[in-house]
């Protein structure tokens, strides 16, 4: 069996403690080639260890902003609540955002200055916003540091804060004329949703998602987690993470969010079964109007990454943290960002066809719809901690090449 293969590479790094287990699901258009499987096993928040199974709950970590995307999306075709353009929908219901500064200067003493335009909705679902996590822009870092409330600054425990508290610090860049700065855009989303609506992203996502594709409400939860028939099913709630915070999906305690997250966190904090999220894939790729209307999905498959945004879209995917952004794509392949994931805008030989969108949820969960050719999938290898990223990263890729050998083979054996 190739190296190569889903079960040889998975398999060799259970064997080597690289990884726990893994979920692997996929589709094709039609529903008649399927490819799922769970491999190795999990423990228990109690030491107990059981084979990993296909209904366990998994932590998606960024993987929750396709989610919210869609949810966003929702309320945009309701007609009365939001538009992805008009800019009055930040003002009206998100003024804290609104009011947000550029930091242009690394200049920790620099004072942000106002944007050159206002945010809208859809700079906030395609990463054009200017918003950006700290932690990929040093300026950014160093300026919140600086200018922590006092509160902050002395505080020496860990504290839970809400979207609007945890990310109030200045833009990156002038809204629409950076691409891909990556960021909160979808935590602010989904807090505006839920102003304008006046219920919990969470129950829309259970009532509006879930519900019409036959995923139970207590498979789709943000942190923290409720009802010990869920929690008995976590991946990510065991000795070594008791909290469920999702650690080994963030490759370290530190730099897991929902440790410092109160409120149902629409870029990072969702909780699902790897069939679950299956269900979504598919209902994308197959457009089937489950979720939504024919020409609002035809609108995430296009790119949104505006000729402002163009150059520094392409300075971010070639830069140092292209490798991330790309999911295994060459940089230097032509793409774009859609409403929820990276978009290639060419065909790639032998895998992903023109306007593939494609993204992840923190070091271990994969996912891709690729409507050419008809087929989605997602791959969440479940690392052992301390996470060897490279290992992780490697088995991702495989099964996104792999998985495509499988389907040309189902393909072949049909005499399609």
């Amino acid at each position: 069996m190739s190296s190569n293969t889903i079960e040889h590479a998975f398999q060799a790094a259970i064997a080597s403690g690289k990884i726990n287990g893994a979920i692997i699901c996929a589709t094709s258009t039609s529903g008649d080639f399927t490819y799922t499987t769970a491999l190795g096993e999990r423990t228990l928040l109690s030491g107990e260890k059981r084979p990993q199974q296909l209904d366990d709950v998994l932590y998606l970590a960024s993987a929750s902003k396709l989610i919210t995307t869609i949810a966003i999306l929702q309320c945009v075709e309701d007609g009365s609540l939001l538009s992805l353009d008009d800019a009055t929908n930040i003002s009206r219901f998100a003024p804290e955002l609104a009011a947000l500064k550029v930091l242009e200067s690394d200049d920790p003493d620099a004072q942000p200055v106002p944007p050159k335009r206002p945010l809208t909705l859809a700079m906030l679902l395609a990463h054009t916003s200017g918003l950006s996590y700290e932690f990929l822009v040093p300026r950014i870092a160093v300026w919140r540091q600086r200018h922590a409330a006092p509160e902050e600054a002395a505080s020496t425990t860990i504290t839970q804060r809400p979207v609007e508290q945890a990310f109030a610090y200045p833009l990156a860049s002038h809204p629409g004329t950076s691409g891909l700065t990556y960021g909160p855009g979808l935590d602010w989303a989904g807090r505006i949703l839920e102003r304008a609506t006046g219920s919990r992203l969470g129950e829309h996502v259970r009532r509006r998602i879930a519900a019409p594709l036959g995923v139970t409400e207590e498979e789709v939860q943000f942190y923290p987690v409720d009802g010990e028939g869920v929690r008995g099913r976590m991946v990510d709630l065991n000795p070594e993470d008791p909290e469920g915070f999702g650690i080994a999906v963030a490759g370290n305690s530190a730099g897991a969010p929902n440790r410092l997250s109160l409120g149902d966190m629409g870029g990072h904090g969702l909780f699902m079964t790897g069939e679950g999220y299956l269900r979504v894939l598919a209902s994308l790729c197959a457009n089937d109007g489950k979720l939504l209307r024919r020409e609002t999905v035809e609108m995430m498959f296009e790119n949104w990454v505006g000729p402002d945004a163009e150059e520094g879209f392409r300075a971010t995917v070639e830069g140092p943290w292209g490798p991330f952004f790309c999911n295994g794509i060459d940089p230097k392949t032509k793409l774009g960002y859609g409403l929820g994931g990276l978009l290639t805008l060419e065909d790639i030989d032998g895998w992903y066809g023109e306007r593939t969108l494609t993204w992840g949820g923190g070091l271990t969960f994969a996912w891709f719809i690729d409507r050419k050719n008809g087929l989605c999938g997602l791959a969440a290898p479940q690392a052992a901690l301390p996470v060897d990223a490279g290992v992780v990263t490697e088995l991702k890729q495989v099964f996104r090449r792999d998985i495509y050998n499988k389907y040309d083979a189902w393909k072949k054996e049909r005499g399609a």
